[in-house]
């Protein structure tokens, strides 16, 4: 069932929209058709185009500060001081956590800059009348959103997703987890996670997956008459970055190429490491086998998964901790009825069965990747049999309709203040409000 609120609720991000963070603009856009309504918090300034067609789609509006200079520190400081008029009392309660967590924090200055954030947050939920604050990730967004709650009674929750999760410090997630009314995370790796962190508030961590719209995607196109001797296409699509694993891929691929198999692959995606790896393909003599496609838009990448024949990705753990959740694009892959080889790390199992939804080898492990990728590639009746189980277990547990209104359903509780920790915040909420207070 549908809950039905009229209750406007705030979604604050660090970047709002995103190139690489379709999985929370399918969220949003799935949200507001669920009939929420929504307000988009993002801390910085939106990313340059191109931008996913979708984000056209969304009706909320976005706030934002100025991105810097004099125009940011006024914006900052009037929201400040009306936050400060409006409610004094939960204005000094939020000071005086900055105080005392930029003393216990290596590094006080990002405290300091959240609180201003906060402030800006706060004045802008109250102007609107905000029921709830959700922030997506459990690092900065997350911080801002505690310091507006605790600015303005407006009860707030986070989704926790994976490098804002196993880079943020332990006691910090504690801390923001205990305050907030529920916290939500993608995969059950880091549910259990959460849940060991918690202890006797464990109950408030809620498995909730990214979904996936299937009617997003359609079948892998099948290769013209013309053009049957093409070699297989072997796609990739993640951030050049060390906990993606393109290195052991492109290193798989060399074992591939030295057996003989005829192939292509694409690694869709940037960041910082692309010379790293463009100087492993041209050492490793892959020119023109092995290609860095950069970035695209989620159009161009739903209609390059439909000529794909196998989607490959090796996530590791970085030296960091950094590691993935459920990629969302093995689950785009599976929609579209490709095949699917990939590592058994974090969340990544609880998608790809191993022999029944996909293969999964172990991480840094090539020799193991290449075995997996030329078994697929030689036997396709086998692949379509691993994809067509794929795009059924994408349908029972991974649908966007359902894993969204299970999420609104935990918001709705909250901005009706039907949850307990959240009703005597609402209490005081409406007091402020009836005393005239913004």
């Amino acid at each position: 069932m549908i809950p039905q609120t009229n209750e406007p609720i705030a979604y604050v991000m660090k970047r709002y929209p995103r190139l690489t963070e379709t999985f929370i603009l399918n969220e949003i856009r799935a949200m507001e058709r669920l009939g929420a309504r929504l307000h988009i918090f993002s801390l910085l300034p939106p990313e340059p185009a191109p931008h996913h067609p979708m984000v056209s789609e969304v009706l909320a509006p976005i706030h934002s500060p100025p991105p810097a200079g004099l125009a940011k520190w006024a914006a900052l400081g009037r929201a400040h001081g009306a936050m400060l008029t409006a409610s004094p009392l939960r204005y000094a309660a939020a000071l005086l956590r900055a105080m005392l967590w930029s003393l216990l924090s290596p590094t006080p200055l990002t405290v300091w800059k959240q609180f201003g954030r906060g402030g800006y947050v706060a004045i802008t939920c109250r102007s609107a009348g905000i029921r709830h604050i959700h922030a997506h990730f459990a690092n900065a967004p997350a911080a801002v959103a505690r310091f507006a709650s605790v600015m303005t009674g407006i009860p707030f929750s986070f989704t926790a997703h994976a490098k804002d999760l196993y880079l943020t410090p332990r006691r910090v997630i504690q801390r923001r987890a205990r305050a907030a009314t529920f916290v939500a995370t993608c995969t059950g790796y880091n549910a259990r996670y959460l849940r060991e962190l918690l202890g006797a508030d464990a109950g408030k961590v809620h498995l909730v997956y990214h979904g996936i719209d299937m009617a997003q995607f359609g079948s892998r196109q099948p290769p013209r008459p013309s053009a049957q001797v093409r070699p297989k296409l072997v796609l990739s699509v993640g951030r050049l970055v060390a906990k993606k694993g393109h290195d052991d891929l492109i290193a798989a691929c060399a074992l591939l190429r030295n057996k003989g198999r005829e192939f292509r692959c694409m690694i869709v995606g940037a960041g910082p490491l692309r010379g790293c790896l463009a100087a492993q393909i041209s050492a490793l003599g892959l020119t023109g086998i092995v290609t860095l496609e950069g970035a695209m838009t989620h159009a161009e990448l739903i209609a390059l998964y439909g000529h794909a024949d196998l989607f490959a990705l090796a996530p590791r753990i970085a030296d960091d901790g950094d590691r993935d959740g459920i990629p969302n694009v093995i689950a785009e892959a599976m929609a579209t009825g490709v095949a699917v080889v990939s590592t058994a790390v974090s969340g990544i199992p609880e998608l790809v069965l191993h022999e029944r939804t996909g293969l999964l080898v172990q991480s840094n492990d090539p020799e193991a990747l290449a075995a997996g990728m030329e078994r697929l590639l030689a036997n396709p009746q086998q692949a379509a049999s691993l994809a067509a189980a794929a795009r059924e277990r994408l349908e029972e547990n991974f649908d966007l309709w359902s894993t969204t209104r299970r999420l609104f359903s935990l918001i709705h509780c909250d901005a009706c203040g039907e949850n307990p920790r959240a009703r005597s915040a609402h209490a005081d909420y409406a007091a402020g409000a009836a005393a005239g207070r913004p």
